[in-house]
């Protein structure tokens, strides 16, 4: 067993996070003088554009909370010639998750029986999944971290992770591996901070969580 150090306000105590992947579309165009474009000119910058305005507006990441899950545009760009869009595609549930994955598919595929050819490629590749199914099976490693912050008067609060950590990799190998509150706020933004009274609780949880450990092993 083992504990990330890598969540958000004090008393944060997670074992889900989403399944997670990304999408990498491709659309290939052909690209000649504008001036001599009539009937030769196929744009890879108007073909994605087009694709991202087909995806679902509210099943985004600013309009989902709690167990939701979405698909979120992070990078696109390319030239007339080849142009490119990447999604993150995020879910809790490992069936709604491949859901997305066969949507977005399924989403190309469309796409190029409209234009009758082969234009948009996509490339799905899985990043990591729900550390829950890993941890569940031994809940004295989510109990201990529980008794630990109580017995620092810490309220325990149990809540889903939004976004991934390393954790769910360890999980994934054999080692199943909670998440622990760091006293940060605000991620992955320019307001983001982090409180240094919650860091030194954090570090008290720490031994207080290996204190706990060695009792019962002894």
């Amino acid at each position: 067993m083992a504990y990330t150090i890598d969540g958000g306000e004090i008393g944060e105590l997670e074992f889900e996070n989403f399944n997670a992947a990304t999408a990498v579309i491709t659309a290939k165009g052909n690209n000649c003088h504008p001036g001599s474009a009539y009937g030769v000119l196929v744009n890879a910058l108007t073909m994605v554009a087009r694709f991202h305005a087909k995806m679902p507006l509210k099943d985004t990441p600013e309009h989902s909370k709690d167990y939701q899950g979405f698909f979120h545009l992070v990078d696109m760009g390319g030239s007339t010639e080849q142009a490119q869009l990447t999604y993150i595609i995020r879910d809790f549930e490992k069936e709604q998750f491949e859901q997305r994955k066969q949507w977005l598919t399924e989403m190309v595929e469309k796409c190029n029986a409209e234009l009758k050819d082969s234009s948009i490629s996509i490339n799905i590749e899985d990043s990591y999944y729900n550390m829950k199914q890993q941890i569940l099976p031994h809940p004295h490693i989510i109990e201990i971290a529980k008794a630990a912050m109580q017995q620092l008067d810490i309220e325990p609060k149990v809540k889903p992770i939004r976004g991934g950590t390393d954790g769910s990799r360890l999980s994934y190998m054999g080692l199943p591996c909670p998440n622990l509150f760091t006293g940060g706020h605000n991620f992955h933004g320019k307001h983001e901070y982090v409180c240094l009274d919650s860091m030194e609780k954090a570090a008290q949880l720490i031994i207080k969580i290996s204190q706990l450990t060695a009792e019962q092993k002894a």
